[in-house]
């Protein structure tokens, strides 16, 4: 038996074991995904107590779980942490990185990446065919991914040339590569994955312990596709999914429905549909999320599209969203307000598109205005919420970050449920339920309202 394999307390019926791999992508996780979590999370905070000085009070970490089969049938699961713990890239009881050298580091811009050109080249990763690639192979035909600090500093991005692009810094050295490959490696069946924060909450990227988060998408998701020989399916269905859209007002100008949640507002890459493909010759005037669902305007022809783009960006529309939430509380938390306004400046995460993250010199303004209509017995909160600015993800990072409302908005697979899976929402209880604005050619006030079943 591989001492890195941890069995369960009893062996699980077999109706209760995948026969397969799960998605990695899967949130909430398998169940004995998070059964195995919840052991490996106890383990961690033991740790935490005896080790005060450790990085994890101050910046936490993704840790990582993979349950699989043995040679012999058993059932148990392997643990990883990313990149270095306190210093060390092993841990006793934890899977080893892909790689075991160590990491060379230049002089110069262009020696630096020549030495990381050969530190990618040694790491050899297998897949489920047993065929090897290395890291610079995976990552051969993907976009390239520029650090946060090249954004905003044209200086640091390298003007060497370069046959392949260059891997993002840090692949290979999350979690689910490392189970994954050890789990390959060591002639075990991998069957289901789960990946939680532990330790002190992100301030940038919307991280809190024992919360459940995907793998990432620029370091991950390129070397999880070789591994498993397919596109990880980030596509999470939503039990009772209803893509009829409803159309609540139309004139020979503009439209106003109701977008369900998991439709789409305009066309992606693949071939899903979308709110605008449903309808002949229209242009959705503003986004809502896949997963939000509610007020959606339309618009027939460029002039009122144009039109109502400026009103927008004016702020000249009035929208409220509804929402359900659940406030994490710890110690040293202060209690959350009935009324406020969050300003958190927010900017895309280039390593975990589409996450975004909270960053107070680059991001760009966003501001919230917040009300609580009500508090229920189950410890949720029922939320109005006044968006005075339009970024991506903006109403669920202000309501998951620590410094904003510190209450995850339930069915949030990007940014966190606070509930175990057996509560969890099957979808996201985010609804847009009002909007007001001037309509571009008849002048007349337009009021939508359209509450959620939240």
């Amino acid at each position: 038996m591989d001492k890195l394999v941890h069995l369960f307390s009893s062996e699980p019926l077999p109706s209760a074991v995948p026969a397969g791999m799960v998605s990695p992508y899967r949130l909430p996780p398998h169940p004995l995904a998070e059964a195995a979590a919840a052991a490996a999370l106890t383990d961690w905070r033991t740790y935490m107590s005896s080790h005060p000085e450790s990085e994890l009070h101050r910046q936490g970490k993704m840790c990582g779980v993979l349950v699989v089969r043995t040679s012999d049938g058993r059932t148990g699961y392997l643990q990883a942490f990313s990149a270095r713990l306190d210093g060390q890239a092993e841990r006793e009881g934890y899977v080893p990185p892909l790689y075991r050298g160590a990491m060379p580091v230049g002089h110069d811009k262009a020696h630096s990446q020549r030495l990381q050109r050969l530190f990618f080249a040694e790491q050899r990763v297998v897949n489920r065919q047993g065929a090897y690639k290395n890291l610079l192979d995976i990552f051969a035909h993907e976009k390239p991914i520029r650090s946060r600090e090249e954004w905003f500093d044209p200086s640091r991005v390298s003007t060497v040339s370069s046959p392949l692009p260059m891997p993002p810094s840090g692949a290979g050295e999350c979690c689910a590569p490392k189970l994954l490959q050890y789990a390959l490696t060591q002639g075990l069946t991998p069957l289901a994955l789960a990946e939680f924060w532990v330790g002190a909450p992100s301030r940038s990227e919307v991280r809190r312990e024992g919360t459940f988060y995907a793998p990432c998408s620029g370091r991950c998701k390129p070397i999880l596709r070789w591994i498993l020989g397919e596109e990880p399916d980030e596509k999470i269905p939503m039990q009772g999914e209803d893509l009829r859209i409803d159309v609540l007002h139309e004139d020979e100008w503009l439209m106003v429905v109701n977008k369900p949640a998991g439709l789409l507002s305009v066309p992606g890459k693949g071939d899903e549909p979308s709110v605008e493909s449903c309808f002949a010759s229209v242009k959705a005037v503003h986004r809502l999320d896949q997963d939000t669902s509610g007020l959606l305007v339309l618009a027939k022809i460029p002039e009122v599209y144009k039109e109502l783009q400026a009103y927008f960006q004016r702020r000249d529309i009035l929208k409220r969203y509804e929402a359900v939430v659940k406030e994490v509380t710890s110690e040293g938390v202060k209690e959350l307000r009935s009324e406020g306004e969050i300003r958190l400046p927010l900017l895309p995460n280039p390593y975990d598109r589409p996450r975004q993250m909270v960053d107070r010199e680059h991001g760009k303004p966003a501001v919230t205005r917040y009300v609580i209509r009500e508090r229920r017995p189950d410890g949720t909160l029922f939320v109005d919420f006044y968006p005075q600015t339009g970024r991506t993800h903006q109403l669920r990072v202000h309501a998951a970050h620590p410094d904003g409302l510190n209450a995850p908005i339930l069915g949030d697979r990007l940014y966190g449920s606070a509930l175990p899976s057996d509560l969890m929402a099957h979808r996201l209880l985010l609804h847009a339920a009002e909007i007001r604005f001037l309509h571009p050619i008849t002048k007349k006030e337009k009021h939508f309202c359209l509450p959620s079943s939240f």
